[in-house]
C-alpha cells in the first residue's frame, strides 16, 4: 500500500530561478563544473516536491530516483550575478515510469544558453536496495513533467 497526499496540477513549463553565489565560483571566477550537477538535482527535486512527491513520501513508499548516467554540456560562463532559469523536460520515460530521462536547460539572465543536463534515472526501493516500479502517484507527477519536443516512451 501507498500513501499519497498532495495536489498536483498540469503545467506546460516548469522553470526554477537559481542565485548564483561567491560559493559556487571557482578560481577562474565562473561557476564550478560540479555546480551545475547541484543546480539539475535542485530543480528536478524542486519539482518533484511541488507536485506530491516529498522526501517523506518517498520514505514512507521505501522509494527513491536513482542515476544511472548525468551528462552537462557546457556552452558559456555563468558568472556571478548572472540570474539563472533552469528549464526541466522529461525526454524519455516507460510506461510504469520505472526508467527514465530528462533534460535540464539552463539559460542567463533568461537569453542566452549556458549549458544542457542530460540525465537517465530510475526508482530503487530502499529497503530491498533493487529497481523498483514506482505507485501511481510518481506516473501522476511524471505524467505532468513538461516533455521535450522528441519525447518518446523508452
Amino acid at each position: 500500500m501507498f500513501y499519497f497526499a498532495g495536489i498536483i496540477t498540469d503545467m506546460k513549463e516548469y522553470l526554477k530561478k537559481i542565485e548564483i553565489r561567491w560559493a559556487d565560483l571557482d578560481p577562474n571566477f565562473h561557476m564550478l563544473h560540479s555546480k551545475y550537477y547541484d543546480i539539475g538535482a535542485y530543480s528536478r527535486m524542486s519539482f518533484m516536491t511541488e507536485n506530491g512527491i516529498t522526501p517523506e513520501l518517498m520514505k514512507i513508499n521505501h522509494l527513491g530516483p536513482i542515476i544511472f548516467r548525468e551528462e552537462c554540456l557546457f556552452k558559456k560562463e555563468i558568472n556571478f550575478g548572472d540570474e539563472l532559469l533552469v528549464n526541466l523536460k522529461l525526454s524519455k520515460c516507460k510506461e510504469d515510469v520505472s526508467r527514465w530521462s530528462m533534460i535540464h536547460e539552463l539559460w542567463i539572465n533568461g537569453a542566452d544558453l549556458a549549458a544542457v543536463i542530460t540525465i537517465d534515472g530510475a526508482w530503487i526501493n530502499t529497503t530491498l536496495r533493487k529497481l523498483a516500479i514506482p505507485p501511481e502517484f510518481v506516473k501522476a507527477c511524471f505524467d505532468l513533467m513538461p516533455k521535450t519536443d522528441h519525447f518518446n516512451s523508452l
